[in-house]
């Protein structure tokens, strides 16, 4: 029996999805799921993207625990996928390690920098994404309370959670940024349950507009704001449409973009590190006929006008990852 075989036969939960392996690209999920209606499912559309425009197909696997991220990256590699494509920063030291075992397999990873000649690493200006928001956030409270929910506490998230703190006193100086995190182990992001907990906390220390970055627990954070009747923030994907009229923006960071990109480059591609901001449409905010009759004109053009001057460099959005500070909260 091969090392394959044993492998395949280790776990049910490790189960591909059918297709020849031989030159296809895989991708692999993080914990939550591929429809956790955010960063894993961006993802899964840009994916998905890439098969209807050249009818090729791919591997996947949906991870439901940490010790499954190198057997599912070596198994895709001795499998003969190319490239391998994963989403989330927790693969990074077991790539470092795994990459330089297979030198002629193309790897890309979203979220994290991994330094090895065959790893496409994409991270994202999410503070800049998350700076306009904030700043569509103040304009929206009644209360001049706001709030952030993040998933796991890590500086990737207080990336986001800086961001949106320097938009929000940037449209209002006296306005409030409650913040909070769910948790400080990967269960963070796929706790919808906590999710709602904290946003009904942060609801009764005022705050009408509740930010939420925080993969599968967002939808329970989203929901709650619904129910309560304030207004919410998604992330990563597109999530105006889960309730209509009480999201106000989702924070989009064009994660479906990076995969579509790394599938179409195919194996052998340009590697090193890909920055996406708001010059490279890497993230935004979103517009839809979901939350049209929330969004003013005037809060569109400010959000623009800021837009055009952090990408002309007259306005400087702090990157939390660069000190592991923020100056407004």
């Amino acid at each position: 029996m091969t090392i394959l075989q044993k492998l395949l036969g280790a776990t049910g939960a490790l189960a591909l999805s059918t297709g020849a392996a031989l030159a296809e690209p895989a991708l692999i999920f993080d914990l939550g799921g591929k429809f956790d209606k955010s960063f894993n499912e961006a993802a899964f559309n840009g994916a998905q993207r890439w098969v209807q425009e050249t009818g090729g197909t791919y591997r996947e696997i949906e991870l439901t625990s940490e010790a499954q991220r190198e057997q599912a990256l070596r198994r895709f590699a001795e499998a003969g996928n190319n490239p391998i494509v994963m989403t989330g920063f927790a693969f990074g030291n077991v790539l470092g390690e795994v990459a330089p075992d297979y030198p002629d397999t193309s790897f890309a990873i979203i979220d994290m920098v991994v330094d090895q000649p065959n790893v496409r690493s994409v991270v994202f200006n999410e503070h800049e994404g998350s700076y306009l928001v904030g700043m569509m956030a103040a304009m929206a409270s009644e209360t001049g309370t706001v709030g952030f929910i993040g998933g796991m506490d890590i500086p990737l998230i207080r990336k986001f959670a800086c961001g949106y703190a320097q938009g929000v006193k940037a449209a209002n100086p006296d306005a409030t940024v409650i913040q909070n995190m769910t948790g400080t182990t990967p269960a963070a992001w796929n706790d919808p349950v906590k999710g709602g907990e904290l946003t009904r906390a942060q609801i009764s220390q005022g705050a009408d507009v509740v930010y939420a970055a925080a993969g599968g627990t967002g939808v329970g954070v989203l929901q709650t704001a619904a129910d309560e009747d304030i207004l919410s923030i998604g992330v990563d994907s597109n999530q105006n449409y889960l309730h209509p009229g009480e999201v106000l923006t989702s924070m989009m960071k064009r994660v479906d973009n990076a995969v579509f990109a790394a599938m179409s480059d195919g194996p052998g591609f340009e590697t090193g590190i890909r920055v996406l901001g708001l010059a490279e449409d890497g993230v935004g905010y979103a517009l839809d006929e979901f939350n049209a009759e929330l969004v003013t004109d005037e809060m569109q053009a400010a959000v623009e006008e800021a837009k055009a001057k952090i990408i002309a460099g007259e306005i400087t959005v702090h990157d939390y990852m660069s000190d592991n500070t923020c100056p407004v909260m």
